[in-house]
Protein backbone atom coordinates (compact mmCIF):
# COMPACT_ATOMS: atom_id res chain seq x y z
CA UNK A 1 0.00 0.00 0.00
CA UNK A 2 1.40 3.19 -0.92
CA UNK A 3 1.68 6.36 1.77
CA UNK A 4 -0.48 8.13 0.16
CA UNK A 5 -3.42 5.46 0.47
CA UNK A 6 -2.15 4.96 3.96
CA UNK A 7 -2.55 8.09 4.93
CA UNK A 8 -6.20 8.31 3.53
CA UNK A 9 -7.21 5.50 4.99
CA UNK A 10 -6.22 6.46 8.15
CA UNK A 11 -7.75 9.83 7.92
CA UNK A 12 -10.92 7.75 6.96
CA UNK A 13 -10.29 5.60 10.49
CA UNK A 14 -9.99 9.20 12.55
CA UNK A 15 -13.36 10.21 11.37
CA UNK A 16 -15.00 7.26 12.17
CA UNK A 17 -13.79 6.67 15.31
CA UNK A 18 -14.46 10.67 16.05
CA UNK A 19 -10.55 11.45 17.04
CA UNK A 20 -11.07 15.10 15.77
CA UNK A 21 -6.73 16.02 16.61
CA UNK A 22 -5.88 13.17 14.83
CA UNK A 23 -7.80 13.85 12.08
CA UNK A 24 -6.86 17.34 11.83
CA UNK A 25 -3.34 16.66 11.64
CA UNK A 26 -3.89 14.13 9.23
CA UNK A 27 -5.69 16.57 6.97
CA UNK A 28 -2.64 18.97 7.43
CA UNK A 29 -0.81 16.31 5.77
CA UNK A 30 -2.84 15.34 3.00
CA UNK A 31 -3.23 19.44 2.15
CA UNK A 32 0.63 19.75 2.11
CA UNK A 33 1.08 16.84 -0.17
CA UNK A 34 -1.90 17.60 -2.06
CA UNK A 35 -0.37 21.45 -2.70
CA UNK A 36 3.07 19.83 -3.59
CA UNK A 37 1.64 18.07 -6.35
CA UNK A 38 -0.91 20.84 -7.66
CA UNK A 39 2.43 23.20 -7.68
CA UNK A 40 4.74 20.76 -9.49
CA UNK A 41 1.75 19.56 -11.27
CA UNK A 42 2.97 15.57 -10.98
CA UNK A 43 1.78 12.86 -8.25
CA UNK A 44 4.35 12.46 -5.35
CA UNK A 45 5.73 9.04 -4.98
CA UNK A 46 6.08 7.53 -1.66
CA UNK A 47 10.14 9.53 -1.34
CA UNK A 48 8.34 12.87 -2.37
CA UNK A 49 5.81 12.31 0.41
CA UNK A 50 8.61 11.27 3.41
CA UNK A 51 10.25 15.02 2.43
CA UNK A 52 6.86 16.91 2.79
CA UNK A 53 6.59 14.89 6.74
CA UNK A 54 10.09 16.11 6.81
CA UNK A 55 9.22 19.50 6.28
CA UNK A 56 6.28 19.36 8.37
CA UNK A 57 7.86 17.56 11.08
CA UNK A 58 11.05 20.47 11.09
CA UNK A 59 8.32 23.15 11.04
CA UNK A 60 6.56 21.60 14.50
CA UNK A 61 9.83 20.98 16.33
CA UNK A 62 10.54 24.98 15.48
CA UNK A 63 6.92 25.82 16.77
CA UNK A 64 7.45 23.94 19.67
CA UNK A 65 10.38 25.30 20.59
CA UNK A 66 9.00 29.39 20.03
CA UNK A 67 5.95 28.47 21.94
CA UNK A 68 7.76 26.80 25.19
CA UNK A 69 9.91 30.07 24.78
CA UNK A 70 7.00 31.95 25.24
CA UNK A 71 4.98 29.99 28.04
CA UNK A 72 3.00 28.65 26.01
CA UNK A 73 2.72 25.06 27.14
CA UNK A 74 -0.66 24.15 25.46
CA UNK A 75 0.00 25.56 22.38
CA UNK A 76 3.80 23.71 22.50
CA UNK A 77 1.89 20.33 23.48
CA UNK A 78 -0.65 20.15 20.73
CA UNK A 79 1.92 20.46 18.14
CA UNK A 80 3.82 17.31 20.15
CA UNK A 81 0.61 15.71 19.16
CA UNK A 82 1.21 16.05 15.74
CA UNK A 83 4.84 15.16 15.96
CA UNK A 84 3.67 11.88 17.04
CA UNK A 85 1.24 11.89 14.05
CA UNK A 86 3.86 12.94 11.82
CA UNK A 87 6.31 10.55 12.41
CA UNK A 88 4.14 7.35 11.92
CA UNK A 89 4.60 8.08 8.44
CA UNK A 90 8.27 8.08 8.35
CA UNK A 91 10.73 5.36 7.45
CA UNK A 92 12.61 3.46 9.80
CA UNK A 93 15.70 5.52 11.01
CA UNK A 94 19.13 4.54 10.77
CA UNK A 95 20.73 3.92 13.98
CA UNK A 96 23.72 6.40 15.47
CA UNK A 97 26.07 3.78 14.68
CA UNK A 98 24.86 2.91 10.92
CA UNK A 99 25.06 6.47 10.04
CA UNK A 100 28.22 6.96 11.16
CA UNK A 101 30.03 4.17 9.48
CA UNK A 102 28.07 5.82 6.42
CA UNK A 103 29.72 9.12 6.94
CA UNK A 104 32.99 7.63 7.64
CA UNK A 105 32.56 5.54 3.89
CA UNK A 106 31.95 8.66 2.13
CA UNK A 107 34.89 10.45 3.93
CA UNK A 108 37.02 7.54 2.24
CA UNK A 109 35.48 7.76 -1.28
CA UNK A 110 35.45 11.48 -1.63
CA UNK A 111 38.89 11.76 0.48
CA UNK A 112 37.42 14.67 2.63
CA UNK A 113 39.65 15.89 4.96
CA UNK A 114 38.83 19.29 6.17
CA UNK A 115 35.69 21.44 6.75
CA UNK A 116 36.14 23.15 2.96
CA UNK A 117 34.74 19.44 2.01
CA UNK A 118 31.95 19.46 3.81
CA UNK A 119 29.35 20.32 1.08
CA UNK A 120 31.00 17.66 -1.42
CA UNK A 121 30.23 15.27 1.43
CA UNK A 122 27.16 16.28 2.12
CA UNK A 123 25.97 15.89 -1.54
CA UNK A 124 27.21 12.10 -1.19
CA UNK A 125 25.35 11.16 2.01
CA UNK A 126 21.67 13.23 1.51
CA UNK A 127 21.20 10.41 -1.14
CA UNK A 128 21.54 7.73 0.61
CA UNK A 129 20.45 9.29 4.08
CA UNK A 130 16.96 11.49 2.80
CA UNK A 131 14.16 10.60 5.22
CA UNK A 132 15.92 7.95 6.97
CA UNK A 133 18.17 10.18 9.25
CA UNK A 134 17.92 14.12 10.58
CA UNK A 135 20.20 15.71 8.00
CA UNK A 136 20.70 18.58 11.02
CA UNK A 137 22.58 15.32 13.36
CA UNK A 138 24.00 13.90 9.99
CA UNK A 139 25.66 17.95 9.36
CA UNK A 140 26.57 17.87 12.78
CA UNK A 141 28.95 14.65 12.75
CA UNK A 142 30.38 15.02 9.72
CA UNK A 143 31.38 18.67 10.50
CA UNK A 144 32.48 16.60 14.23
CA UNK A 145 34.74 14.11 11.97
CA UNK A 146 36.31 16.69 9.82
CA UNK A 147 37.34 18.93 12.58
CA UNK A 148 39.04 16.43 14.33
Amino acid sequence: MSLKVRINEDMKAAMRARESARLSALRLLLAAIKQREVDERIELDDAAIVAVVDKMLKQRRDSVTQYEGAQRFDLANAERFEIEILNAYKPQGLSTEQIASLVDEAISTTGATRAADMGKLMAVLKPQLAGKADMAEVSRLVKARLTS
